[in-house]
Formats: structure tokens, C-alpha cells, sequence
């Protein structure tokens, strides 16, 4: 690759940079995006870009997992709140993608 070629995408950010303070995503914002991901791929929620709910288990289980692992990754770290969301989402989103992998 000779030095004038680039690979990849280059994202260019416009306007002003606002305080963290009103735009910053919090641990629960983040983990609850990710239990909504598995939702919408176990059929649960429509597709936010089709508007149709779709059954999609291997990407379910691959947010499922990924939240699973967020969880190990960041015990001790958590408040209790935080913890208590975790564990509850991932409690029932386990139960829900068992009973989508049996219809």
C-alpha cells in the first residue's frame, strides 16, 4: 500500500464539544442498550431500523454474551444498583433467549 492510500473510514466530528456532564452515557444507560440489543434479536422488540420484529439467535446470544462478560469484567467496581441491573437483566434475558431457542 503506497503511503497516499488510506483504509478504513474516517469520521469527522462537527460543532461544538458539549459538557460530559449532559451527554455522557452512564454504566446503566449502556448496559440497558445492550440487554434492548437482545431483546430486539430474540423477537421481543421490533427492529428499530425494519420496524418488524425479526428473530435473530445468534446475535442475541453474541449480546448476550458480551453482557455476561461486561458483568465478570466489572464485578467489584460496581454500585449496588448498578450490580442489581446487571444481574436482573441478565437473569431475564438468559430466560428469554432459552424459550426463543425452543419455538
Amino acid at each position: 500500500m503506497s503511503p497516499s492510500e488510506k483504509r478504513g473510514e474516517t469520521f469527522v466530528m462537527t460543532g461544538e464539544a458539549s459538557p460530559a456532564s449532559e451527554e455522557s452515557l452512564s454504566f446503566s444507560t449502556f448496559v440497558v442498550g445492550l440487554g434492548s440489543a437482545v431483546l430486539i434479536h430474540l423477537g421481543g422488540a421490533p427492529n428499530p431500523e425494519t420496524g418488524r420484529m425479526e428473530k435473530d439467535l445468534p446475535s442475541a446470544r453474541q449480546n448476550l454474551d458480551l453482557l455476561a462478560m461486561l458483568r465478570e469484567k466489572t464485578r467489584g467496581n460496581l454500585t449496588a444498583e448498578e450490580e442489581k441491573l446487571v444481574d436482573n437483566l441478565l437473569s431475564d434475558l438468559r430466560l428469554r433467549y432459552v424459550e426463543a431457542s425452543r419455538k
